[in-house]
C-alpha cells in the first residue's frame, strides 16, 4: 500500500498527500447506466390446477452428474520458446572451458550458434579429444582467448538435424540374446568421421600459427586450493 502506519492511528501520508500521490483530483467519476443483467430463466405455462399455472425454467440446466473429485487443468500462459540470445563473449573461435558434461575441464572452440540455441564446438578431436557437439551456454565459462577461424567455412551439414538420434524399434529380447550381453558398438558413419576431419583441419591450420596453443587446448582447467573462481579472470 501507498500508506503505512508509523504507529497505531497514525498513518505515514495525510488524506491530501494520497489524493495528490494518486492523481485523484484529475479523475472526474464516470456515470455509469444501469445495465440490466441477462435472463437467466423462462416462464412456462404448466397446466392443471392444482399445479401453479406457470413454472420458471433455467435456460442452462444443471448436470445431475458431476465428478467426486476436482480434475486438474492446465494453467494458461504466454510463453513462447525462443532462441537464446548469445552471450557478447563469445564470438565464433572463442575458447570455451567446459562446466559439465562427460568433458567437463576440457578447453574447446567455439564455432556458431545452432537454430535451437545450442552452442557448436570442437576440441578439435585430434588434440584433447573433443568431437563435435553441442552445449548450452549456461554451462561454459567464456575465455578471453580467441582463434582466428571464418565462421561461413563451417559446414552447413553442421546444424540440429545433423545430432538428431534414429529411433530405433524396440524388439522382444529372446533369451539367447539376453545372456550374450551387450552388443558392440556401431561404428561412427563414414560421412560424419570425414565431416570431423575437415572441420578440425580448419581449426588446426588457425591453431598451428600461434605458439603453445595447441598445448593450452590440449591441458585441462582446474582449481588448486584456496582458488575462488569468481575472483579468477579468464
Amino acid at each position: 500500500p501507498r500508506n503505512s502506519f508509523l504507529t497505531v492511528g497514525v498513518s505515514k501520508y495525510s488524506r491530501s498527500q494520497i489524493i495528490a500521490k494518486r492523481v485523484l483530483y484529475k479523475r472526474k467519476p464516470v456515470s455509469t447506466l444501469a445495465v440490466c443483467p441477462p435472463a437467466t430463466a423462462k416462464t412456462v405455462e404448466v397446466k392443471g390446477a392444482k399445479n401453479g399455472g406457470s413454472r420458471s425454467v433455467a435456460f442452462n440446466k444443471a448436470s445431475r452428474f458431476y465428478e467426486a473429485e476436482d480434475a486438474a487443468k492446465p494453467l494458461k500462459h504466454r510463453k513462447h520458446s525462443r532462441t537464446a540470445t548469445l552471450r557478447n563473449t563469445i564470438v565464433p573461435g572463442t575458447v570455451l572451458i567446459l562446466l559439465a558434461g562427460r568433458y567437463r575441464g576440457k578447453r574447446v572452440v567455439f564455432l556458431k550458434q545452432l537454430e535451437s540455441g545450442l552452442l557448436l564446438v570442437s576440441g578439435p578431436f585430434k588434440v584433447n579429444g573433443v568431437p563435435l557437439k553441442r552445449v548450452n551456454q549456461a554451462y561454459v565459462v567464456a575465455t578471453s582467448t580467441k582463434v582466428n577461424i571464418d565462421a561461413s567455412k563451417i559446414d552447413a551439414q553442421l546444424n540440429d538435424a545433423y545430432f538428431a538420434r534414429s529411433k530405433a524399434a524396440k524388439k522382444a529380447v529372446s533369451e539367447e540374446a539376453f545372456f550374450e550381453g551387450q552388443k558392440k558398438k556401431e561404428p561412427l558413419a563414414e560421412n560424419k568421421v570425414a565431416l570431423q576431419k575437415s572441420t578440425d583441419k580448419l581449426i588446426l591450420e588457425a591453431i598451428n600459427k600461434v605458439e603453445y596453443l595447441p598445448q593450452y587446448l590440449a591441458s585441462k582447467f582446474s582449481l588448486s586450493k584456496g582458488q575462488a573462481p569468481h575472483a579468477l579472470k579468464f
